[in-house]
């Protein structure tokens, strides 16, 4: 690889704030923040509003969709009106 065009690849930490999880990775990510981790070694600290720990996809929690089908949702919110309409 050519020398000095890739950014510094290290470990990198990571702080789901949602949930306050950390994550140790190898990332090419900068912060200014940086903690003491567990191993005594100090890495920068990335802060997320989200990750795999509070992902609806990740999680299972996902809403719910209903059943009912595509029709039969606008016949029960608009079949009112078409009834009044057509007496």
């Amino acid at each position: 690889m050519k020398e000095g065009i890739h950014p510094a690849y290290r470990q990198v930490i990571f702080h789901d704030t949602s949930v306050n999880e950390y994550f140790k990775i190898g990332s090419t990510m900068t912060s200014d923040e940086t903690i003491e981790w567990e191993d005594g070694n100090t890495y920068p600290l990335v802060q997320l509003d989200i990750s795999s720990a509070s992902h609806p996809f990740y999680t299972g929690k996902q809403r719910e969709v209903g059943t009912e089908g595509r029709a039969a949702q606008f016949k029960r919110r608009f079949g009112s009106i078409a009834a009044r309409r057509n007496s």
